[in-house]
């Protein structure tokens, strides 16, 4: 038996010698190594080579260790029984013994220290590898001595996820073979290292041991990327960097994960084992290239057991479910719900994580039943089909149609399905005659929308016979020909007999009496007799009526029997007017414009309207009367065309005024009619454009000579007095400014605005109590006025003083004097206010405690003199009393 150890990597483009370390882990020899004809496969040497066709040979130092052809390290012997680490030299070689590589294999039980330096467990496999970093090697050849650059390749790092520690835990140990004589510090770079996800995996910088720092997630990341560093206590590098590639074994750590918990799927009826239904899908985040991410599916239930309790299988590989029985129906189960389980490992129930859903299946119905008529009801207005089948309603297979297959040659009767019931229903949709069929018999086929599914032993469609009768009713009269039409000739007189409306009854098996009456007649021409319906005339027939539509007069009549209950027919009669020439033409227009010399302007074209129609109307014939003898001396008419004519001045001038110019029209009836009409032509003086000129369109009008010069006068005469008043305007604002002003412009406050000041109290004169405010009790006389401001002022009974008069038209030197006189008699009247008396506006109460302001005194030590009062009169009489000392008190 041989172990199977490992696999090493080699290049020979660098000249390196590395060291490996395999540890051992006795316990778990059993699970995780491969047993391959008898021998123990431990690893495999991988030798690369720069030329790539180079064949290379191995040799182990060891006897009990052998090396396949592919660089496989096999034990030959038992290693489980090892005490010490085993260390042992492998050798490659040319094929022509021209370049040797070497290494070093090391072998160690798990937790036994491989070396001096020890060594510690690195996971559960208890596998370390002892990593050298290159160096030179020399061999020499009949050339003399050579160097060879060669380089380990070094075989990824397998670290299981979910380990339980302890951490940190040492996976490798870097070392350089210089360490023995210089210092050496180790580091790593790389994302789980210096870079995020940082501080996953540690380097001790003395030692060179790489250890992890916590449990490992392989959903999270599968491998990692580092590279180990050489440097001596300076920072310099000693060894070129070494990549190291670490990779996540992966653990059975993850459930089978459906996509859904519900999945929804559907199947036909009758459907044959082996037909597929529906798909269900489970993911598992563990590895899919191990057991651990290989799910298997198998159907836990179904739900309900009918007719078996397994009607369907799932492919346990892909998740496809399909029948595995037949005598699926949905008339029975509608519907199978299934539990689906998903187990990783294979599908092994011992070592495999589980997980389930639900699937629904849904039985879709085909048309398998054949539709049944149950049973049919027919009265005489109604008939009507119960239906029965056991497909799914409201589908095609269960919707029924009706088909009426015979009995109803003429198409009277149709059959409407109920789109809830599904039952039918036989209709009329063409009218019924009682007289020519009083009883039907029909034959009613049924089947689905759907047809019946193959094989199904029935026939697909189910029949009835159904019998109507008929019941006479009460019909309508009816008229014969409806409208009526009819031609006469205008200008029918009346009391004319026209035409015998009458109507049919279709009751021919009743009989009844008809009468008539009128609905509609626009012009009231026409009436009908009761009981006949022969129509005659109550007034002329007038084809140019309003009421005649193209040349056709319409009335609508009534015919009303005597059945129960009476029914009444309506009838249409057009009466069409033939023309005839009883209108005569009218002179188009009424009236003209042209100039009084006939070089100037332009003549007047005229035509002719009439009411009759061709050939009773144009071509007309336009001519002048002889009768005035002025009409043929001023005018002439010249022929344009069959409707038109131009009137036009015979002589060269003609003065200007109103005409009235007679014209003969006549039409082209047969006899043909004429009519004379007058044109009222006005003649005015042109301008060379041949258009009116103003004085001419006033003398048209119809005013004189004499009227003419009347309103120039009056014209004359208002502009004269307009032009008086502005001179009179202009000479009193002459005057005015020649004028002096009677007191100086400075002193002028007429056009100027004034303003003293206010004062006014602050917010504490605002809040007072108006109820403290009394009316004194010694002013009764004052209490009976209106409330307000109570003035006690009365005016004297004296004579009033003589004011000086205005002149009616004074001049305006004398306005000063005036002013003068006017003041000095108001300052002298005594009956002009305000008057010298007490006024009270209102009283404040009683019990002030301010003191009485008659003790106030002049702060002034001499005494002021106040005689000048006197001289300020009347108004300041009373004051000069008080403080002049020139009155009594």
């Amino acid at each position: 038996m041989v172990w199977y150890l490992g696999t090493v990597s080699y290049v020979s483009c660098y000249m390196l010698l590395s060291t490996l370390l395999i540890l051992l882990n006795l316990a778990a020899m059993h699970s995780f190594f491969t047993y391959i004809n008898n021998f123990i496969y431990l690893l495999v040497l991988k030798f690369e080579t720069c030329q790539q066709k180079e064949e290379v040979s191995f040799e182990s130092s060891d006897p009990k260790f052998s090396i396949g052809p592919d660089g496989s390290l096999y034990a030959e012997q038992d290693v489980t029984n090892l005490t010490e680490p085993i260390q042992f030299m492998v050798t490659a070689r040319d094929s022509m013994g021209k370049y040797i590589w070497e290494t070093t294999v090391k072998l160690a039980l798990a937790g036994h220290p491989p070396s001096p330096h020890g060594g510690r467990n690195a996971g559960p496999l208890g596998i370390q590898e002892l990593i050298t970093f290159p160096r030179q090697h020399q061999r020499s050849s009949s050339n003399g001595l050579r160097r060879q650059k060669r380089d380990w390749v070094i075989p990824p790092i397998n670290v299981p996820e979910n380990s339980r520690g302890p951490f940190p835990q040492v996976l490798v140990r870097i070392q350089s073979d210089q360490d023995k004589e210089i210092e050496i510090r180790y580091s790593i770079t790389g994302a789980g290292a210096d870079q995020p996800p940082n501080d996953i995996y540690i380097i001790d910088p003395v030692t060179g041991k790489m250890s992890v720092t916590k449990p490992l997630d392989r959903e999270e990341r599968a491998s990692y990327h580092l590279r180990a560093h050489a440097v001596d206590i300076n920072g310099n590098q000693m060894e070129p960097p070494i990549d190291l590639y670490i990779y996540v074994i992966d653990m059975n750590d993850n459930r089978p994960e459906f996509k859904n918990q519900v999945y929804n799927g559907s199947v036909a009826e009758v459907s044959k084992p082996g037909t597929s239904v529906m798909q269900v899908t489970a993911f598992d985040a563990d590895d899919s290239t191990t057991a651990n991410g290989l799910v298997h599916y198998r159907i836990l239930s179904q739900t309900p057991h009918i007719p078996i309790p397994n009607m369907f299988t799932i492919n346990g590989a892909t998740g496809e479910i399909s029948t595995i029985a037949s005598g699926i129906d949905r008339e029975k189960v509608s519907q199978y719900a299934i539990i689906v389980q998903a187990t990783d490992m294979e599908g092994s129930l011992n070592f495999g994580l589980s997980n389930t859903a639900t699937a629904l299946i849904s039985i879709t119905d085909i048309n398998d039943n054949p539709p049944e008529l149950d049973s049919k009801t027919c009265f005489i207005l109604f008939c009507g089909f119960t239906f029965r089948d056991k497909d799914q309603p409201h589908t095609p297979n269960w919707n029924a149609v009706y088909r009426i297959t015979g009995g109803d040659q003429m198409g009277h009767f149709a059959i409407r399905t109920d789109e809830i019931t599904n039952d039918g229903r036989v209709v009329v949709v063409k009218p019924i005659d009682y007289e020519r069929n009083n009883a039907f018999t029909l034959m009613v086929v049924v089947s689905n929308q759907a047809h019946l599914a193959s094989g199904i032993p029935s026939s697909p469609s189910s029949s009835a016979a159904v019998a109507i009768t008929v019941l006479d009713i009460n019909e309508a009269p009816v008229f014969p020909s409806n409208p009526k039409i009819i031609r006469f000739e205008e200008g029918v007189p009346a009391d004319t007999t026209l035409a015998t409306f009458a109507a049919l009854d279709p009751d021919r098996f009743i009989q009844q009496t008809i009468r008539y009456s009128k609905l509609s007649d626009p012009a009231n021409w026409l009436k009908i007799n009761r009981t006949n319906g022969r129509i005659t005339t109550t007034a002329v027939l007038d084809r140019e009526s309003p009421y005649m539509k193209k040349n056709v007069y319409e009335a609508t009549f009534l015919a009303v029997d005597n059945g129960s209950p009476p029914a009444t027919g309506t009838g249409t009669l057009q009466i069409y007017l033939i023309d005839v020439n009883d209108n005569v033409p009218v002179l188009v227009p009424q009236e003209a414009l042209v100039c009084e010399r006939s070089r100037h302007g332009y003549p007047v074209n005229i035509t002719a309207s009439d009411l009759d129609s061709e050939p009773n109307a144009g071509p007309y014939v336009f001519e002048l009367p002889s009768y005035p003898s002025s009409a043929r001396r001023n005018w002439t008419i010249s022929r344009l065309n069959g409707n038109y004519a131009q009137l036009k001045l015979r002589i060269p001038y003609l003065e200007a005024g109103m005409y009235r110019v007679p014209i003969l029209v006549s039409d082209s009836g047969n006899p043909p009619l004429s009519n004379t009409s007058v044109l009222k032509v006005k003649v005015c003086p042109c301008d060379e454009n041949g258009d009116c000129t103003v004085i001419g369109a006033v003398t048209v009008a119809g005013l004189g000579t004499g009227a003419i010069i009347t309103i120039l006068i009056c014209i004359i005469i208002l502009l004269s007095m307009v032009l008086f008043f502005v001179v009179w305007v202009k000479r009193r604002e002459k005057e005015r400014q020649t004028k002096p002003l009677l007191i100086d412009p400075e002193d002028d406050v007429r056009d100027n605005i004034l303003k003293y000041d206010e004062e006014g109290g602050g917010e504490e004169d605002q809040d007072y109590d108006l109820s403290q405010l009394q009316q004194p009790e010694s002013l009764d006389h004052i209490m009976s006025k209106p409330a307000g401001v109570r003035r006690v002022d009365e005016r004297p009974v004296i004579l009033e003083s003589q004011y000086p008069v205005r002149p009616t038209v004074p001049h305006p030197g004398d306005i000063g004097e005036f002013i003068i006189d006017g003041l000095r008699a108001a300052d002298n009247d005594p009956t002009a206010p305000p008057y010298d008396s007490l006024l009270v506006f209102d009283y404040e109460g009683s019990g002030s405690t301010a003191g009485s302001v008659s003790s106030l005194g002049s702060s002034s030590s001499g005494e002021q003199d106040y005689d000048y009062l006197n001289d300020w009169g009347p108004r300041f009489k009373k004051l000069a009393d008080l403080y002049g000392g020139g009155g009594e008190d």
